[in-house]
C-alpha cells in the first residue's frame, strides 16, 4: 500500500522479507504472530517527532523503513545528535522497559514506516515470549556498546577533524562501501546536523569539508560524498 510519503507499507511482519536481517524482527513464528496482534503500522513524513526527551514512555517504536535522528538537548538549548537509527532498531526500548522518561528525542530524517506497540501490551508480550526477551536484551546490549563508542569518539578525539573523519568512515561501513577503494557516503544531514553529531559548529564542519575537498580526500557529487583517499581519511581518524 502506497502512502502520501511514497512508502510501500508492509502491513504484516509475517510477510516482511527484511525481518531476517534485523535482530528484533527475526522472532520465532509464535512470538512474531503475537507481536503482529499488538503493533500498529504507521507512516510518518520527514521531520516528524516520535517522542521527546523527558516524556513518559507510551511504548516502543520499531523502525521498519527510513531513518530517525536521536538527540539530546542541554538546558541552554544546545543539541547533540547521538546517532541516526536505521531500519530494524527499536526506539524507546529502555524507557518502555524501565518505566522512566524517554532519554532522547526521536525525529524522522526521511519518510518512515514505524510499528508502534503500547507499553502495557509490550510488557505483557515479553512475559509471554522468552525469545522476545532475549532479543530485547541483545538490543539493549547493542545500544550500550554503541553509547560507549560514541563517548569514546567524542571524549577522546583531539579535534573536530578527527571526529568528522571517524564519522565518515563509520557511515561508509554501514553502507557496505568500506571494502571499496573509493567508498561512497550518502549525506542526508545538513552541516548543522553533522556539527551536532560531533560536538562542534556548523562553520567548522563547512571549513573541514572544504579542506577535505581541497586536499582531494573527498569529492562531492550532489548529496553523495566520494571518499577518494581512504588512507588519508583513516590517518585523520587515528587518535594521537
Amino acid at each position: 500500500m502506497l502512502t502520501p510519503y511514497g512508502l510501500d507499507i508492509i502491513e504484516s511482519c509475517l510477510a516482511c522479507k527484511m525481518r531476517a536481517e534485523h535482530i528484533f524482527c527475526d522472532l520465532p513464528p509464535a512470538a512474531l504472530q503475537g507481536f503482529e496482534t499488538i503493533k500498529y503500522a504507521t507512516a510518518y513524513p520527514k521531520g516528524a517527532v516520535l517522542f521527546v526527551e523527558g516524556q513518559m514512555p507510551r511504548g516502543i517504536f520499531v523502525l521498519c523503513k527510513g531513518r530517525v535522528k536521536l538527540s539530546i538537548c542541554s538546558t541552554d538549548g544546545k543539541t547533540l545528535i547521538l546517532k541516526i537509527a536505521e531500519p530494524g532498531e527499536v526506539l524507546g526500548l529502555s524507557a518502555t522497559v524501565s518505566g522512566k522518561a524517554y532519554e532522547l528525542t526521536a525525529e524522522t530524517v526521511d519518510p518512515c514506516q514505524v510499528n508502534f506497540v503500547k507499553r502495557e501490551d509490550f510488557l505483557r508480550f515479553l512475559k509471554e515470549h522468552s525469545e522476545a526477551c532475549l532479543r530485547v536484551a541483545e538490543q539493549l546490549s547493542d545500544k550500550y556498546n554503541s553509547a560507549c563508542r560514541e563517548i569514546r569518539a567524542l571524549g577522546l578525539s583531539h579535534s573536530a577533524g578527527e571526529k568528522l573523519a571517524k564519522l565518515l568512515l563509520e557511515w561508509s561501513l554501514r553502507n557496505g562501501e568500506a571494502a571499496k577503494i573509493e567508498p561512497r557516503v550518502k549525506l542526508a544531514l545538513t552541516h548543522e546536523e553533522i556539527a551536532q553529531m560531533i560536538g562542534t559548529s556548523r562553520e567548522t564542519v563547512t571549513r573541514l569539508f572544504a579542506d577535505l575537498k581541497k586536499r582531494q580526500i573527498v569529492q562531492a557529487k550532489g548529496s553523495t560524498l566520494l571518499i577518494r583517499n581512504k588512507a588519508a581519511l583513516k590517518a585523520m581518524a587515528v587518535t594521537q
